[in-house]
């Protein structure tokens, strides 16, 4: 029981804890894109480097914040960050496919709607946003009712 004298969810189970692991996947996924591609080619394609190195930020963000979310301050900077992860998503992608040039060198993290990553960048934040929302604090917690003591009546 909270303080307040209601339940909180637990956030850390089930599809929290898969949802958690995605995230740090694609954490280190996009550290490690973002780090090769500064390091080896930053002079032909600095803008797409630099949002790869973003989105890095911004999934490392999210996963820290999605662990301590049960906090209210880490709740509203997953909120924050699953926010700024989805609008990437959908800016960078639409500017790789209608202005293709910008990204002609190298593709970034959310290039195509994170079509290198099978589109999970792009269902990614819808995923966490739904968490979130269900798991606020204050929100309805299922409690399985428990099994009546009946005996046999054999």
């Amino acid at each position: 029981m909270s303080p307040l004298g209601t339940s909180a969810p637990a956030r850390m189970t089930g599809i929290g804890r898969v949802l958690v692991v995605v995230y740090a996947i694609m954490a280190l996924a996009a550290t490690g894109r973002s780090a090769v591609q500064i390091l080896e080619d930053w002079q032909n394609a600095p803008l797409a480097y630099a949002l790869s190195a973003a989105a890095a930020v911004v999934y490392i963000l999210a996963t820290v914040a999605l662990v301590k979310s049960d906090a209210p301050g880490w709740y509203t900077i997953a909120w924050i960050a699953i926010s700024f992860e989805l609008v990437g998503v959908i800016v960078v992608g639409t500017l790789s496919l209608t202005h293709p040039d910008l990204f002609s060198h190298d593709a970034t993290v959310w290039s195509g709607y994170g079509y290198g990553y099978f589109w999970v960048p792009l269902v990614l934040p819808f995923v966490g946003m739904w968490w979130l929302v269900t798991h606020r604090h204050g929100a309805p917690v299922y409690e399985p009712l428990a099994a009546a003591d009946e005996g046999s009546s054999w």
